[in-house]
């Protein structure tokens, strides 16, 4: 059956119509998901809702949107993209913003409702809890440094005790030997509570294990001694805590740990390792060592060319470590390179002084031993 011309246009026409709007549903632009929003309401401090009040919402890309309290005191900001936003509520001034952080997730944004009647009682608990805390432990600091002053107190008392023993007549030297034990116990008492009142966390406590540490050792108690200064190293490796780590254990006869401490010493502080290289070799002389001593010494006297006694001392170490040969019937002294100029060099240094009299002194004794010998001090050039 045949349409009518009429019937074929009303179809080509509604054709049209098809074709028109599948086209337009196919480039019409999508809208962007952005209906998320950010609402609350904000009181003021007396409970009462706060007008006018600016709040601005920043999303963690950084994209912004504010908005006004109305009377009621409550905001509603649009158009948000889902995600975490900063919510930035404009006190006035001098006051800061006060932040709130919330997540833009459609339906489920939980609402910023802020009563700063609330916010304000619950910061004032805060702030008091802070400041009772801070007493507390100004107060336990004032506590511990009372009791650290003190014991450094006994400490150098103990140290004026003890230089006065070694000038005493014999008559006093029992009185200052007392008086030297009591006054280190006194400080290692007070520098124990100091120790206890620091905590484990407190900045100063490898100071005061430190000053234990020597308390200790003005007592006699070696081993204490050094382990508090062990246990102050572990907390800050200084040299000079291994220098004194070093003259602990030398004087308690334990010469090689010593000796690892003075050269640990020396590794830490290069421009100062002349004194750990001297004590060192202090210690291995004192212990009898005086072959072994030389070699710190000779450090020590390049290290610091015009210290006196580290080049007193290198001359009686090289005296102690001289050879002998037998030539027919008696022993001839092969006296060691470098005895005399170090002998000489101290007297140099230190003409009218302990050292350079000692020097002096050693010059003559070779010169009895070992007769031909230069001893003959050099004259200044002027």
């Amino acid at each position: 059956m045949k349409l009518s011309r009429s019937w074929q246009q009303a179809g080509l026409w509604a054709l049209a119509m098809i074709f028109a709007a599948a086209v337009c549903s196919m480039f019409a632009p999508r809208a962007a998901a952005q209906d998320g929003v950010v609402q609350g309401q904000s009181l003021d401090v007396t409970g009462k809702p706060w007008v006018d009040l600016g709040i601005e919402a920043v999303s963690d890309q950084g994209a912004k949107a504010d908005a006004k309290t109305d009377k009621d005191g409550n905001f509603l900001i649009r158009g948000l993209r889902n995600g975490v936003y900063t919510v930035l509520i404009q006190l006035p001034a001098p006051n800061k913003p006060y932040e709130v952080k919330v997540r833009v997730a459609g339906p489920d944004t939980p609402k910023v409702n802020l009563n700063f009647k609330d916010v304000v009682a619950k910061q004032g608990a805060e702030y008091a809890e802070a400041q009772k805390k801070a007493e507390e432990e100004k107060q336990k600091f004032q506590g511990m440094k009372a009791h650290f002053d003190a014991g450094v107190g006994f400490l150098n008392q103990a140290g004026q005790a003890k230089t006065d023993l070694g000038k005493a007549t014999a008559d006093q030297r029992d009185g200052l030997r007392q008086q030297v034990k009591d006054l280190s116990e006194k400080a290692v008492t007070e520098l124990e509570a100091a120790k206890g009142a620091a905590g484990e966390k407190d900045n100063n406590l490898h100071l005061i294990l430190a000053r234990l540490g020597d308390a200790y050792d003005a007592a006699g108690r070696s081993e204490d001694a050094a382990n508090a200064y062990k246990q102050a190293i572990e907390l800050k490796p200084s040299a000079a805590y291994y220098n004194n780590l070093g003259g602990i254990y030398g004087r308690a006869g334990k010469i090689q740990p010593a000796m690892e401490a003075f050269q640990k010493s020396a590794e830490l502080d290069p421009q100062n390792a002349a004194q750990a290289y001297r004590n060192g070799g202090i210690t291995l002389y004192n212990a009898g060592k005086m072959k072994e001593a030389v070699e710190p010494l000779k450090k020590a006297t390049e290290l610091d060319p015009k210290n006196a006694q580290a080049w007193y001392l290198l001359g009686a170490a090289l005296v102690g470590s001289m050879d002998y040969k037998q030539v027919g019937s008696k022993l001839e002294v092969i006296v060691q390179p470098g005895t005399v100029e170090a002998y000489q060099k101290a007297v140099e240094l230190d003409p009218n002084g302990t050292y350079g009299q000692q020097a002096k002194q050693g010059l003559e004794a070779l010169q009895q031993i070992a007769p031909g010998i230069d001893t003959k001090l050099k004259k200044k050039k002027s």
